[in-house]
């Protein structure tokens, strides 16, 4: 029998489960490149009702999950996040061997996902009542990171994966998606089928920065 079994009434997570779980966390990707497979039908909103379940500030549950369905508006949004990686070379032409590389990167599947979502967390959401952001008001884009992360895992057991695009002007993006200015953009994300499976992040397997030891990270006092 198991040692670490949980409340009386709750689950019990097994060794098998654990070692599945090390598995999930370490096969977890960002993902560039897409298979132009559509997702089946229904899936997406399974998935978006497990990130439902992610922990939030008072309970607020501050994320805004918009698809991106219209060619029109992914055109915009790829067109704008090429731009941005344009301007993004500025900050690192002073290291031409750094800048070759980030130029011989794919930076975003906007074009190839089958899918695109826009996440938002919105700074006045009504659930919660205020507990718990009087002196943390950032916790709600905390909580919605949560939600993102939950739905990168529910993904991965699916064989889905996830590529969060950072290249873009949130405040733009907000506005050509006409949302309200109380929605903070936290993450533009491609969903879909990825084109090869790795255990190796792919800045990793391209050179650009390798997975660093967890100590390194763990301060003491």
């Amino acid at each position: 029998m198991d040692g670490t079994a949980g409340g009386a009434d709750g689950p019990h997570f097994d060794e098998g489960f654990r070692h599945g779980l090390g598995q999930l966390l370490a096969w977890r990707r960002d993902v560039r490149h897409f298979r132009p497979d559509p997702l089946p039908p229904g899936l997406l909103d399974e998935l978006l009702a497990l990130a439902q379940l992610a922990p939030s500030v008072g309970n607020a549950q501050p994320w805004r999950f918009v698809t991106v369905d219209s060619p029109a508006l992914r055109a915009a949004l790829a067109d704008h996040a090429d731009a941005e990686a344009l301007r993004a070379e500025a900050a690192l032409v002073a290291d031409a061997a750094r800048l070759d590389l980030y130029r011989s990167l794919k930076l975003h599947g906007l074009r190839e996902a089958p899918g695109v979502l826009a996440v938002f967390s919105d700074d006045g959401p009504e659930a919660g009542h205020g507990l718990g952001i009087a002196t943390m008001p950032e916790a709600l884009a905390y909580s919605t990171v949560m939600a993102i992360h939950t739905l990168w895992l529910a993904a991965r057991t699916r064989g889905i994966g996830l590529g969060w695009v950072s290249i873009v002007d949130p405040a733009a993006v907000r506005a050509m998606l006409d949302l309200p200015d109380r929605w903070r953009m936290i993450a533009l994300l491609c969903i879909g089928y990825p084109l090869a499976a790795s255990d190796v992040p792919e800045l990793e397997r391209r050179g650009w920065q390798g997975r660093q030891d967890w100590r390194g990270n763990v301060v003491a006092r």
